[in-house]
């Protein structure tokens, strides 16, 4: 005796229950196969369809290997460099456009300013056309003759070149410039001078300069004037009048001991260290007292006068020809 399958009514004997071809082949393959990597399904054709004599299901990726994976991110040592990259043209950029650092190295500027002091000089304002204005604590290169030879450097190769480079950016002050750094008494226009024992004179109001190093007289052992500031021209002195070979000591040079305006670098806003020392550069209430500006204010009222004077004598003058003509 066989034993086998038993039929159903009106079934061919040995077969079982009726099952679609299409759930069949899935079945086997659900049992059979195992899926690829990323699990997902795909229906391959070959005949009619799904349940056809020529069809069967397969697994299989979608698209390429690795398509919808999310990229890894940098390394920190790949990113290190493009960072110190970004940062040093940042930092050229403000040297040469915003801020500068700057060390003090002699004593002409006692007390407000000590050897070895870094301040940092705004030097934005120039590129807008602002002029250095009286009072304010400037750093210029030297006119030519204020200097007779280079700061000294440090012997040591390693120092002088990574001061080189922190200079470039600006973080250092150089050791090659020849930069001064004075206070400005005068500007173009005005008529400056201080006899004996002073006060400075400017355009005929005495300067009251509490700045001045303790025991100083305020034009020292080097009275002069009055002298006029030509257009475009500053006077600079130390606050230590004793110790400062500014403005009154070289006039015997072209300008007549008086500073381009074209030389300055830009004004020292902030002594930056050592952070002991810490502390703004306003400019002094004295170069603030009526009248100062009378004189160099009358210039440009002049000059303007004289312009108008012709302009209005030629209007004038065609008025009175039109109306001859009307006539």
């Amino acid at each position: 005796m066989v034993v086998g399958a038993r039929s159903g009514p009106g079934e061919p004997e040995g077969q079982g229950p009726s099952v679609g071809a299409a759930e069949k082949e899935a079945t086997a393959v659900n049992l059979g196969k195992s899926p690829d990597a990323d699990g997902t399904q795909r229906f391959e054709q070959d005949g009619a369809g799904p349940g056809g004599s020529g069809s069967r299901w397969s697994w299989g990726k979608r698209g390429r290997a690795g398509a919808g994976e999310p990229k890894k991110p940098r390394s920190f040592w790949k990113e290190l460099p493009i960072l110190i990259g970004i940062a040093l043209v940042l930092a050229l950029i403000i040297k040469t456009f915003l801020v500068q650092a700057f060390s003090i190295p002699s004593q002409s500027m006692q007390n407000t300013l000590q050897v070895g002091d870094r301040v940092l000089v705004d030097k934005l304002t120039p590129w807008f056309g602002s002029k250095p204005s009286r009072g304010e604590v400037v750093v210029f290169h030297d006119p030519g003759g204020w200097l007779e030879e280079n700061p000294p450097t440090t012997t040591n190769p390693v120092a002088s070149a990574f001061q080189k480079v922190l200079s470039f950016i600006g973080l250092m002050p150089s050791a090659e410039e020849k930069d001064l750094i004075k206070r400005v008494i005068a500007v173009g226009g005005d008529t400056v001078e201080c006899k004996g024992t002073g006060p400075v004179i400017v355009n005929g109001k005495p300067l009251d300069e509490p700045y001045i190093f303790p025991g100083n007289t305020p034009c020292g052992d080097k009275p002069f004037g009055p002298i006029k500031i030509p257009p475009n021209r500053i006077w600079v002195m130390g606050d230590h009048r004793q110790d400062s070979l500014d403005s009154r000591y070289h006039q015997m040079l072209p300008g007549g001991g008086t500073v381009s305006v074209n030389q300055v670098v830009g004004r020292a806003i902030v002594v930056a260290w050592p952070v002991t020392r810490w502390s703004t550069l306003p400019i002094p209430s004295t170069f603030d007292q009526p009248g100062i500006n009378a004189a160099a204010g009358a210039v440009p009222a002049v000059g303007g006068l004289a312009g108008a004077v012709p302009l209005v004598l030629l209007r004038r003058r065609r008025m009175v020809k039109k109306q001859r003509e009307d006539c």
